[in-house]
């Protein structure tokens, strides 16, 4: 059987927008990807509280955001196990699902010093390359990470992040310029954001 390549993106998605997707989309055809798949997070580990929109709000957007790319999906995975949302139990049930598919794990390189930190580091190496998309900076893979198994992206930075939005939002300014038109839309209609949230 042929190996499928899938890159993988997790994250709150707290809107998802477009620094989300645009940077994806940038480098897809040069890593190679067949399909890539966003997972929004229970709660992240290395983010206090909880996020401002429910899973299930979370979900919608990212969907509604995609829905247009028949190689992009949205999994439930993280939502649906619950807890704290760990990559290593998620990439082990990405395995178990797809269990000839090769995976790199999608981050910014705003996470990179945080990998040693992360649970059970050698594991995830194992199960998953990474592969840093510029937000801000590029750098060195930290100890925990041999150079092999982490990728520094060239991409094209998008200045926006879902903090913004979300503080937009609570002006009545507009979001349209960050975010497809389907999750704007969604947001005004279910009063989302209107709250103050970190």
């Amino acid at each position: 059987m042929t190996s499928m390549n899938i890159g993988v993106c997790g994250g709150t998605f707290d809107p998802f927008h477009r620094g989300h997707l645009d940077p994806v989309l940038a480098i897809r055809s040069e890593m190679r990807w067949d399909r890539v798949i966003y997972i929004p997070a229970s709660r992240q580990p290395f983010k206090a509280g909880r996020p401002a929109a429910s899973g299930y709000h979370r979900f919608a957007m990212a969907v509604l955001a995609t829905q247009s790319d028949p190689a992009i999906y949205i999994s439930p995975i993280e939502l649906e196990r619950g807890g704290t949302s760990y990559t290593v139990d998620t990439l082990e049930e990405l395995h178990r699902i797809s269990p000839n598919a090769n995976f790199d794990w999608i981050i910014g390189d705003d996470n990179v010093p945080e990998l040693g930190n992360w649970r059970n580091i050698a594991r995830v190496v194992e199960l998953a390359r990474f592969v840093v998309l510029t937000r801000s900076k590029t750098g060195s893979p930290p100890p925990a990470v041999p150079a092999d198994r982490i990728i520094f992206a060239r991409n094209q930075t998008v200045p926006i992040s879902a903090t913004e939005i979300r503080s937009r939002v609570r002006a009545g300014e507009s979001i349209e310029a960050f975010v497809d038109p389907l999750v704007s839309r969604y947001i005004h209609h279910y009063g989302l954001y209107k709250e103050a949230t970190t």
